[in-house]
């Protein structure tokens, strides 16, 4: 398993100094970054160019369901000439996602737009919250979802931190979908009833159980993320999970 982080932890530093962030993410010792939607920023190749220089993977990206909605092609199209493989949809607005009709619907319309990303040699997925842990008859919307689709064509990038959040065990789920994922959410919680966000490795997770599960599911890349730093800086947040996981000897 290989470690990368998320950028949206950094945005305000990649808002300001794009290229200068990824180059620290480098030096740190992450092998990899997983982008939020770059195409509206630089063309292609200007992306691709400049990564290789940098020793730095770009894992997957997350895309919006409007998008992938209106402008499929254009996705596949643009991240194809990057070299990007796994496109994941980040985030399912509210009035989408009221009725487990809702979430076999989604189900639906992702595995056909899986199917033509596999079509091209890139994978779908899609990335979850707590609310998709909110139950329909005993089932979780999340399970809906990943039912109704082709698990060839959608896969699942868990996000540990809203799995616990929701009061759901991440060990179990990663264990249910093992075959389905490709990339993973690190992230940890700090103990306490506000159950903020945390450094992995600093908070209340069972990561020997959640890597071992990681390690039996064969998950290649492990991603850090930390939704909000409360006032630290990023860079040390991501150096300090780097840190712990190293210490922990999980890898």
């Amino acid at each position: 398993m290989r470690l990368a982080v998320q950028t949206y932890t950094l945005r305000d530093q990649m808002n300001s100094d794009f290229w200068g962030t990824l180059r620290k993410i480098a030096a740190l010792g992450y092998a990899g970054v997983e982008l939020t939607d770059v195409r509206g920023i630089m063309r292609a190749e200007d992306l691709q160019s400049r990564l290789e220089t940098m020793s730095l993977c770009v894992v997957g990206v997350h895309v919006g369901v409007e998008q992938i909605e209106s402008e499929l092609d254009a996705v596949l199209d643009y991240y194809s000439e990057v070299g990007v493989d796994h496109i994941t949809i980040p985030y399912i607005p509210p009035e989408r996602r009221q009725t487990a009709h809702d979430w076999m619907a989604l189900g639906g319309f992702l595995s056909d737009a899986g199917a033509r990303a596999r079509e091209r040699g890139m994978i779908l997925g899609y990335h979850n919250h707590d609310f998709e842990m909110k139950k329909y008859d005993g089932v979780t919307g999340l399970d809906i979802l990943l039912r109704a689709a082709d698990g060839r064509s959608l896969q699942w990038e868990p996000d540990t931190f809203w799995i616990q959040y929701a009061g759901e065990d991440p060990v179990e789920y990663i264990k249910r979908y093992a075959g389905r994922i490709g990339l993973m959410h690190i992230k940890d919680m700090a103990a306490g009833p506000e159950k903020k966000f945390a450094p992995v490795g600093a908070g209340i997770l069972d990561w020997s159980a959640i890597f071992r599960a990681a390690k039996t599911a064969d998950i290649p890349w492990l991603i850090v993320e930390q939704d909000d730093c409360y006032g630290a800086s990023p860079l040390d947040i991501i150096a300090e999970s780097l840190h712990n996981i190293m210490k922990m000897n999980l890898t």
